[in-house]
C-alpha cells in the first residue's frame, strides 16, 4: 500500500536534574558542594532515506521520543546526554506542525535533516550554587523541559515527468509502454488510486515518470481524492496532459483539457507555468483527418501548446512524446528554476517563547493557583528543607508580580495557595 500522508507525536528528551552532593573526606565537616549537572536531553531529528518510499510505517506507530538526558551524579559528574532519536522518512517528505500549520522542513533529498524538537539542558548541579554567602547550597536545577507536538508527514512525490488528465483516458497504458512499471489497467473509473512510477529510456537519456491518479472536477476543493492527488504534480517538472480525443466517455474532449487545466491553476497557479504537453490519446478510434480531431489539435495549439497524436496501447506516437518531455526536461535544466514563497515555521521564535517567565495567578475553588514554565522548573528545583532554596523560590514569585496580582484578587492570611501538586498556607510574610 502506498502511503502518502500520516499524523505523529514527536517529544524530546528532559534534560537531566543536577546533583546535590558534598564532597565526604575526613576531618572536611561537609566538604563542599560537589553536585555534578545533568545531561541534556536527546532531539528528534527527521531525515530523508532512500531506503524508504512510503509513509506506511507511521501507520503502525504513532509515539516517537528521544532519550531523557541522566542525572548529574557526586564529586562533579556530568549525567550523560540523552540519545538523539532519528526519524527516516522517504526524500520528498514534507513535515508540517500540525498546531500552527506550517511547513518546518521540505526534506527533498536523501541525506535531508533538521532538528524538529530540541532536547532540554540539563540542570547545574549544586556545585554552581556555592558563594561567599552561601558554601553549602543544599538545592540544584531541575533539568529543561522535554518539548512536545503533533507533526503531519506528507509525501510528495519526485518525478520529472507527471501525467494529467480525467480517469481512463490511457494515463496508466502510456506509463506502462513507456517504462516497465506494470501499474494496474482497466476500463473503469480510479483503475489508479496510489500512484506509480516509472523510468523512461530514451536515446541518451532517462527519466522518472509519474501516473497521477485521474483528477476530476471539484479535485481542488477536495473532491474525489483531489488534494491527495494533486499535491503529487507538484514536484514534477513536465506535465504530460493525457486527453481521450475519441470522447469514448461520452466527454468532450477539449472541455475536458480545460477542466482539468482549471483544477490545476486552482489548486496552485504555478502549475500551469509548467511546460504541458498534450498526447491526443486513442488515436486508433479516431480520423485523424476528421472535422473533430482537427478542431481540437487547433483549439489547444491556438493556447501555445503542443499536440501529438497518440494511441498507448498500439505503442503509436508514444516515442514522440518521451522525445518531447526529454527535450523540455534537458531545456528546464539550463534555466534557474523560481522558488515558491512558503511561510516557514520560526523554529527561533519557539525556542525563546516568550511566555516561559510569566506566572499566571487564578482562582480555583478555595484555591489561588500559580502556574508558569520557569516557575515549574524552579519549583522542581526547591529543596523545601532548605530555606535559602525556599526564599529563592518566593523571591521568583515576587519578582514575578505574582504577589501584587494576588492581593488584588484578595488573598488573605490562611487562603490556600497550589503551586502544581502542592499547597501553601499564605501568610504575609512567606
Amino acid at each position: 500500500m502506498f502511503v502518502d500522508r500520516a499524523k505523529i507525536t514527536i517529544r524530546s528528551g528532559k534534560g537531566g536534574n543536577g546533583a546535590v552532593s558534598f564532597r565526604r573526606e575526613p576531618y572536611v565537616p561537609e566538604g563542599g558542594p560537589d553536585g555534578g549537572d545533568g545531561g541534556k536531553g536527546g532531539d528528534v531529528i527527521f531525515m530523508a532515506d532512500n531506503s524508504l518510499r512510503t509513509l506506511m510505517d507511521f501507520r503502525y506507530k504513532r509515539k516517537y521520543q528521544a532519550e531523557n538526558g541522566q542525572d548529574g551524579m557526586k564529586k562533579k559528574k556530568f549525567g550523560k546526554d540523552g540519545k538523539n532519536l532519528i526519524i527516516k522518512v522517504p526524500p520528498g517528505t514534507v513535515v508540517i506542525d500540525e498546531e500552527s500549520g506550517l511547513v518546518m522542513k521540505d526534506l527533498v533529498e536523501a541525506g535531508d535533516s533538521f532538528v524538529a524538537a530540541k532536547g532540554g539542558k540539563g540542570g547545574k548541579g549544586n556545585v554552581h550554587y556555592k558563594n561567599s554567602v552561601r558554601q553549602a547550597p543544599n538545592f540544584a536545577e531541575a533539568g529543561g523541559f522535554a518539548k512536545e507536538r503533533s507533526v503531519i508527514l506528507e509525501m510528495k512525490l519526485i518525478a520529472d515527468v507527471g501525467l494529467v488528465g480525467f480517469p481512463n483516458v490511457g494515463k496508466s497504458t502510456l506509463l506502462s509502454v513507456a517504462t516497465s512499471a506494470k501499474p494496474k489497467i482497466a476500463d473503469y473509473h480510479f483503475t489508479t488510486i496510489d500512484p506509480n512510477l516509472g523510468v523512461v529510456q530514451i536515446y541518451d537519456t532517462s527519466f522518472v515518470m509519474a501516473d497521477i491518479a485521474g483528477i476530476i472536477e471539484g479535485a481542488h476543493q477536495g473532491a474525489g481524492l483531489g488534494f491527495r492527488f494533486l499535491k503529487h504534480i507538484e514536484r514534477t517538472k513536465v506535465l504530460i496532459h493525457v486527453v481521450d480525443v475519441s470522447g469514448s466517455e461520452g466527454r468532450d474532449p477539449l472541455e475536458d483539457f480545460e477542466k482539468i487545466n482549471s483544477e490545476l491553476e486552482a489548486y496552485n497557479p504555478r502549475l500551469l507555468k509548467k511546460p504541458q504537453i498534450v498526447a491526443a490519446n486513442k488515436m486508433d478510434m479516431v480520423d485523424e483527418d476528421g472535422p473533430e480531431y482537427k478542431h481540437f489539435k487547433e483549439a489547444i495549439e491556438a493556447k501555445g501548446y503542443k499536440v501529438f497524436p497518440m494511441s498507448a496501447p498500439l505503442n503509436l506516437g508514444v516515442k514522440e512524446v518521451l522525445a518531447e518531455a526529454a527535450f523540455q526536461l534537458d531545456h528546464l535544466a539550463q534555466e534557474p528554476e523560481e522558488e515558491e514563497y512558503v511561510e516557514l515555521f520560526d523554529f527561533e521564535k519557539d525556542d525563546q517563547d516568550p511566555d516561559y517567565r510569566t506566572v499566571y495567578v487564578e482562582r480555583e475553588d478555595e484555591a489561588y493557583v500559580l502556574t508558569g514554565k520557569q516557575l515549574e522548573k524552579i519549583f522542581n528545583s526547591t529543596n523545601f528543607n532548605d530555606s535559602g532554596s525556599l526564599r529563592y523560590l518566593y523571591k521568583y514569585i515576587e519578582k514575578s508580580g505574582a504577589m501584587d496580582e494576588l492581593k488584588e484578587m484578595g488573598v488573605e492570611e490562611g487562603d490556600t495557595i497550589r503551586i502544581f501538586d502542592y499547597e501553601f498556607e499564605y501568610f504575609d510574610e512567606f
